[in-house]
């Protein structure tokens, strides 16, 4: 899910090892239309490039970026490991998360690879990161049975961790149960989405929690993943059912909050 323009787009993975890519129009969420991403067998994130006017789509299963073009033009480059989390930092270039190998990679639009970011031993299972104005990294990173869940910043080499919000996993307020998305306003306000405690958290540029902007009575299943329209000063998450290890329902909700 991302917004580029007038426009929200949102995945749909369909039968056959196909997926779309379904626009609505920001105002009244009517469906524009909808794109076929070519060559694709899986997804586990998309963003957009205002600049270049296109968007991005991590395909774990073949281990590549699509890049498709709103007039429905597509390409794709290989990741050599399966990415998860993606955005597009001030140089407009592409950061994919790399979880189980716990790098973050640097891709120019063309799909060359600029450079690799390892980052510290204890990020363990990175699920999403964003470049600041400053050159740092905002991480999130934990699953299932790891030691610590948490939000992090980053040195801008990713080697050293500046700060941190989060430790034990658990549902506490200065706790997460598998952080697996992040939304970063244009005064560098962290939203995290805590999948596991259904709710997401605000938090301060310097990483202090502020308030849980969206609570599990907001939400109906999981929330995965989050896209902040911040023009329109507006929170989008995608809110999916998971069941027999795979995801059989979805939404977009776009709850009422001040941010």
């Amino acid at each position: 899910m991302t917004t580029l323009g007038e426009q929200v787009y949102v995945l749909r993975d369909k039968e056959r090892d196909q997926v779309e890519v379904y626009e609505y129009d920001v105002v009244a969420y009517r469906l524009q239309r909808c794109l076929s991403v070519p060559n694709i067998f899986g997804f586990a994130d998309m963003t957009s490039c205002e600049h270049f006017l296109c968007l991005y789509i991590s395909d774990p299963i073949t281990e590549c970026i699509h890049s498709l073009g709103l007039e429905g033009n597509a390409a794709q480059w290989p990741v050599s490991d399966k990415p998860r989390g993606l955005s597009v930092n001030a140089a407009h270039n592409v950061l994919v998360t790399c979880r189980f190998i716990q790098k973050i990679k640097e891709f120019s639009p063309r799909g060359d690879l600029l450079r690799d970011v390892t980052l510290p031993n204890d990020v363990i299972h990175p699920g999403h990161a964003i470049q600041l104005t400053s050159g740092q990294f905002i991480v999130c990173h934990g699953l299932f049975g790891d030691p610590v869940h948490r939000v992090c910043t980053l040195s801008v080499d990713g080697h050293e961790i500046v700060r941190s919000h989060g430790g034990q996993p658990g549902s506490d307020t200065g706790q997460y149960d598998v952080p697996s998305y992040l939304a970063v306003d244009n005064s560098e306000f962290v939203f995290a989405a805590d999948v596991n405690n259904r709710r997401v958290t605000l938090l301060s540029p310097t990483l202090d929690y502020i308030r849980q902007v969206v609570s599990r009575d907001q939400v109906k299943w999981w929330p995965v993943r989050l896209c902040l329209d911040a023009q329109r000063r507006r929170l989008y998450i995608a809110d999916n059912e998971w069941k027999d290890g795979k995801y059989v329902a979805g939404r977009v909700v776009v709850p009422k909050i001040k941010i």
